[in-house]
C-alpha cells in the first residue's frame, strides 16, 4: 500500500498508526523517512540489524537471525554502509552483495523475513516520503516487494508519499500499479472536520458556536494539520466556553502568522529565485491546478524554457502534475501564503 496526499493531510499519522497496530498485533515493522540525499541501503541497514538481533525466539529462529547477520556485512559492504558492532563468525558469500540493490535487495529482505517467519512473526515495511527515493532504490524496493510476495514470504510493504508517488512507482516498474492500492488521503469531509475540532472540546467541558465552528471548517478546507492549528488557537483566544466566531476570527490571526513563520516559510526558503518566481507566477492565477502553459505564459517565457525549473520543483515535491499539462501546490493554502509574502493579487 502507498497512501498519497498533500502536505498536512495526515499521511505520517497513518503510517505510524499502521505501525502501532502491527507491532500490537506481533508483526515486526521497520520504519523508514526516506529524505532527501540518502540511498535506501544506507536507511535500511540498521533497521535490518535490529531487526535481526531481536529475532531470536528459538533455536531456529536463532538460526536463521545469524545467517541473516551474515548476509546483512555482505550487503552492507557492497553499498559501503556501517553495520554496526555485530560479531558475525560465517559469511554468505555471493548472497546480497553484488552491488546491485535490484539483485541484492529481494535476497537480504528474505533472510530477514525467513528469520522473522521462523519466529513466527510476519515483517511490514513502513517508509515514509517515498517519493524522495532515487530511481533505482524506488525499483528495487517494487521488485523485492514483488519477489517477497511471489514467494508467499510474510512481508508487506506500507508507504506514504505525495500524489506523484503513483506516477514515479509507475515509471520504475509497470507492474507496480498492480501491486499497490494507492489511497488517497485527503481533507476531511465538513462532518469529520467539525468533528475533528469539537471531539477533543467536549472532552474538556468546552463547546464552541456553530458560527465558530463553520468558521473554522471554512477557513481550514478540512484540511487536518491545519484544522490542529486553528483549535489550537482558537483555544488560547477564549477566555470562556462557548467559543465564539469573534475568538476564532482572532484566532485566525494568530494561526497564519505561525504558519507563515513556521510551515510555510521552511518551504518557501529552499526556493532558488528562479523557483520562487515560478511558484508566484503559480499563485497569481489561484490555488490551482494550472496548466504548465499558462504559468510559463504568465512570466513571458515558453513551456520548454521554463521546464528545467519546473521539474526542479517536481523534484524537490513543492509542485506535482495531477494529469498531462496540469500542474498544482503540494502544499494546501501554499497560494495564498505566496501572496501574502509577495503581496501578490490572484489573475
Amino acid at each position: 500500500m502507498l497512501l498519497l496526499g498533500l502536505r498536512g493531510v495526515g499521511k505520517t499519522v497513518l503510517l505510524n498508526r499502521i505501525g502501532e497496530h502491527a507491532r500490537q498485533s506481533g508483526v515486526f515493522a521497520l520504519s523508514l523517512e526516506a529524505p532527501e540525499g540518502r540511498g535506501l541501503a544506507e536507511m535500511l541497514v540498521p533497521e535490518l540489524r535490529r531487526a535481526l538481533l531481536a529475532l531470536s525466539s528459538s533455536q531456529q529462529a536463532l538460526a536463521y537471525a545469524r545467517r541473516g547477520l551474515a548476509v546483512l556485512r555482505g550487503f552492507a559492504g557492497a553499498f559501503k554502509v556501517k553495520h554496526g558492532d555485530v560479531e558475525v563468525s560465517v559469511s554468505a558469500p555471493g548472497v546480497a552483495d553484488s552491488g546491485n540493490l535490484e539483485h541484492d535487495l529481494p535476497e537480504m529482505l528474505e533472510a530477514v523475513v525467513q528469520a522473522a517467519q521462523a519466529d513466527q512473526k510476519a515483517v511490514v515495511l513502513l517508509i515514509d516520503e517515498v517519493q524522495y527515493l532515487t530511481a533505482d532504490d524506488l525499483s528495487a524496493l517494487i521488485v523485492a516487494t514483488h519477489k517477497l510476495g511471489q514467494k508467499g514470504l510474510p512481508f508487506l510493504l506500507v508507504g506514504a508519499g505525495l500524489p506523484l508517488l503513483a506516477g514515479l512507482a509507475g515509471n520504475a516498474k509497470s507492474y507496480a500499479e498492480r501491486l499497490f492500492d494507492f489511497p488517497n488521503v485527503g481533507p476531511l469531509t465538513e462532518t469529520a472536520a467539525s468533528e475533528a475540532i469539537e471531539a477533543p472540546l467536549a472532552k474538556a467541558g468546552i463547546t464552541i458556536e456553530t458560527a465558530a465552528l463553520r468558521h473554522i471548517v471554512r477557513t481550514t478546507k478540512g484540511y487536518p494539520f491545519f484544522l490542529q492549528e486553528w483549535g489550537y488557537q482558537a483555544w488560547n483566544a477564549a477566555s470562556s466556553s462557548p467559543i465564539t466566531e469573534a475568538d476564532v476570527v482572532l484566532a485566525g490571526k494568530a494561526a497564519i502568522e505561525r504558519l507563515d513563520a513556521g510551515f510555510f516559510k521552511v518551504r518557501r526558503d529552499r526556493l532558488t529565485p528562479k523557483e520562487l518566481e515560478y511558484l508566484n507566477s503559480m499563485a497569481t492565477l489561484g490555488p490551482g491546478p494550472h496548466k504548465s502553459s499558462d504559468v510559463s505564459t504568465s512570466l513571458g517565457k515558453t513551456v520548454t524554457a521554463t521546464g528545467p525549473v519546473r521539474d526542479g520543483l517536481i523534484k524537490k515535491g513543492m509542485i506535482y502534475s495531477p494529469q498531462h499539462g496540469l500542474i498544482a501546490f503540494t502544499v494546501p493554502l501554499f497560494d495564498e501564503y505566496l501572496r501574502r509574502a509577495a503581496e501578490l493579487r490572484p489573475g
